[in-house]
């Protein structure tokens, strides 16, 4: 049977009962930002076709920014250049290298899928399975998911491990960073079921506390076990992986030494509201090509997303330890987008960061609603924006700092977006309603009115669109390419709308994620910390009053663009129609994507032909699962459970001496001053119940009311 563990760390008779694999320790500091740190014996070449790779990406982004603002330039020079327009024109050189740099990736993976090719690494993903001969940890960190589903997911993974033959290669550990005590003790019984089904080499972990949430919980793995373990493989609660990749992608790492880090692409799994399958439907044609595209000039300088990656263990103890950033939150703290940070750590040390976007048999889910992904993407948003204080890193590689601008880009880019709206509107209103005062130098006897180029100006909108949607179509040639493939898409002509529907609904959402994102930007500026809360993962349906709450900002933006729009003239209203329809229809929009969508529409190739292992896990997430109860109430009523989790509890935690809990004392006071034990339970907070179920006495005396 498994183990379950509670950290702090259990004594070593604990250990050779089998609540633990025995213990080899691995020593893990934080990374001094401001020293070089000790290069690896041979740290990896880069190569000089790598230098001529992205010297195409970048003169690519240079020549297209440079056209495109030579244009704009030619369209607001018409009469002089304003100080509105001057910002107007900074804003948009500044938004269209941010688009050109996109498209030169893009086109850049079309051509390397055309040839078939795509990894980093040189990875064969048919032919018979390599034999390992490492040993290799896969951790699933959770905190407050689904304990359901998430040992469905991890089972599944399991059960395609072992039918590989190669499973004694693998040990798994669940680490938990839960805080709600009832999902603490359903996880508990969730995993005693999973370790009952697998067998052994199963660990589950709870920590007493998730300090520096993701990146404290596999660190301190690691200094308990990381010794034992050449690689470890890093899930998220959403992720699934089949046994043959993950057998694959530890033989690459075998093969090439100098390999810290092997990235894969996953692919969006299950979704059923039409926000989800909008979003499944785009990363799984567009996603490959960007992708391919990124690893073809990225090489060993790629980046981490943070799950469904193999990872060596020596590089990540030496190099990759995350200080505490100086500072109040949201900027200081521990640091929240820990990944990036990470794979910089490592490159700069001379490991190889690498990226397999077309390995394949790598999985995730997405947020079921724009609000859904709108939470997550605050989130995202002030971890990329703590990226600031690590720019200034010592000896990062270029490429590594243009990871953290990019990361950083990627919200920058949605405040300059509604300003360049909004100072175009102004400087219409100027035009319309304000008196000039400025007069060309001598005798005129007319002034410069502010004036643009309307011809001019449509060819560069459609230049610039055609910057933004070329690269879908290109997706969709190399779709047409492949005779299977298609077919998996459910043909050319259904493909074919599918993109047109997904460029015309993301279109629509894309001012409403501009709003939202531009707010974040201004919250985080402002100093306020979004906290860490559990995604949703099931139905993406939302309350009326959470609609009108939430999409009120993005719809009151719609209505003053409008109105000022309007002001002006009618053709400047049309002008920005698309736009100001999005923000109008925010309401509708949110409440229509919520809703789950008919499959006929954005069919993808693991629903025309799903694997194996994702149709496993969804097989044993539509098992009945344990009804749901008070983590007090379940403990009570199953005596086994009782004696796991009792006996998983660390003697730190038995009562020695040390500073007083407050909750602890508490629930302690309420106990003793209750007449039974439903009354009991009923006086206790969340986190008074989280103190007794970390003191074996208090519990059994609460239990035994």
């Amino acid at each position: 049977m498994g183990a379950i563990v509670t950290s702090p760390r259990p004594d070593v008779a604990a250990a050779a009962e089998g609540f633990l694999p025995h213990e080899s320790p691995l020593a893990m500091a934080a990374a001094d930002l401001g020293q070089p740190p000790l290069a690896v014996s041979k740290p990896v070449s880069v190569g000089a076709g790598m230098f001529m790779r992205r010297a195409f990406i970048l003169m690519l982004t240079a020549a297209l920014t440079g056209a495109g603002a030579y244009e704009m330039y030619m369209v607001v020079q018409v009469g002089g250049v304003t100080i509105m327009e001057w910002m107007v024109l900074v804003l948009f050189v500044a938004l269209l290298a941010w688009i050109a740099f996109s498209f030169a990736s893009g086109l850049a993976g079309f051509f390397v899928l055309l040839q078939r090719k795509g990894n980093a690494l040189p990875i064969p993903d048919d032919g018979p399975l390599p034999q390992l001969g490492s040993r290799t940890a896969v951790l699933l960190p959770t905190y407050n998911e689904n304990p359901h589903q998430l040992m469905a997911r991890l089972r599944a993974i399991h059960e395609s491990v072992e039918a590989t033959g190669q499973g004694e290669r693998f040990d798994w550990f669940v680490l938990s960073d839960t805080r709600d005590p009832d999902i603490w003790i359903a996880e508990e019984q969730a995993f005693l079921a999973l370790s009952e089904a697998c067998g052994g080499r199963l660990y589950y972990r709870h920590r007493a506390d998730n300090t520096a949430r993701k990146s404290g919980n596999v660190g301190e793995w690691i200094t308990r076990f990381g010794g034992g373990y050449q690689f470890m493989i890093v899930l998220d609660a959403d992720s699934l992986m089949s046994g043959d990749t993950i057998v694959r992608m530890v033989h690459a790492m075998e093969s090439n030494p100098q390999a810290a880090l092997l990235q894969t692409l996953p692919v969006i799994v299950n979704a059923r509201s039409l926000f989800s399958r909008l979003q499944q439907f785009a990363g799984r044609l567009y996603g490959p090509m960007v992708a391919a595209g990124v690893a073809w000039w990225h090489g060993s300088e790629g980046n981490y997303w943070g799950h469904n990656a193999i990872i060596r263990i020596q590089a990540f103890a030496e190099q990759a330890g995350l200080p505490e950033l100086s500072g109040r939150k949201p900027f200081g703290g521990h640091i929240l987008s820990h990944d990036f940070v990470e794979a910089a750590l490592m490159r700069r040390a001379g490991w190889g960061i690498y990226m397999a976007p077309v390995l394949g048999g790598s999985f995730e889910e997405v947020p079921p609603s724009l609000l859904d992904f709108a939470a997550r993407d605050r989130r995202w948003c002030q971890g990329n924006m703590q990226h600031l204080a690590v720019l200034t890193t010592r000896r990062l590689h270029w490429i590594s700092r243009l990871h953290f601008m990019t990361g950083i880009g990627s919200y920058i880019t949605a405040p300059m977006w509604l300003s360049f709206l909004l100072l175009g509107i102004l400087i219409s209103l100027q035009a319309r309603f304000i008196r000039p005062e400025y007069f060309p130098k001598g005798f005129s006897l007319f002034p410069n009115w502010p004036a643009q180029d309307p011809v001019l100006a449509a060819w560069v909108f459609g230049l610039t669109m055609a910057l933004l949607i070329v690269p879908k179509l290109l997706g969709y040639l190399l779709l047409l390419a492949r005779s299977d493939m298609r077919r998996q898409f459910g043909g050319g002509f259904r493909a074919l709308a599918g993109v047109i529907a997904e460029v015309l609904i993301s279109a629509m959402i894309a001012p409403v994620m501009m709003v939202f994102q531009s707010i974040a930007v201004i919250e985080i500026l402002l100093g306020r910390d979004a906290g860490w809360q559990t995604q949703r993962r099931d139905d993406g349906e939302v309350e009326r009053r959470e609609l009108y709450r939430k999409y009120g900002v993005p719809t009151a933006c719609g209505v003053a663009m409008a109105a000022s729009a309007y002001a002006v003239s009618l053709p400047l209203l049309l002008w920005m129609s698309p736009v100001i329809v999005g923000l109008l229809c925010a309401i509708p929009i949110g409440a229509w994507t919520a809703k789950p969508a008919m499959r006929a529409l954005f069919v993808t190739p693991e629903e025309s032909g799903p694997p194996s292992v994702l149709v496993r896990a969804n097989e044993l997430a539509s098992r009945p699962a344990h009804a749901s109860a008070p983590a007090l109430a379940t403990l009570r009523a199953d005596a086994g459970l009782l004696h796991r989790h009792l006996s998983s509890l660390p003697p730190a935690q038995r009562g020695g001496p040390g500073d007083i809990d407050l909750h602890l004392a508490v629930a302690c006071a309420r106990i003793e001053a209750s007449g039974s034990f439903d009354e009991a339970v009923a006086h206790l907070t969340p986190r008074e119940t989280l103190a007794v179920l970390c003191d074996p006495v208090l519990l059994e005396g609460v239990l035994a009311k």
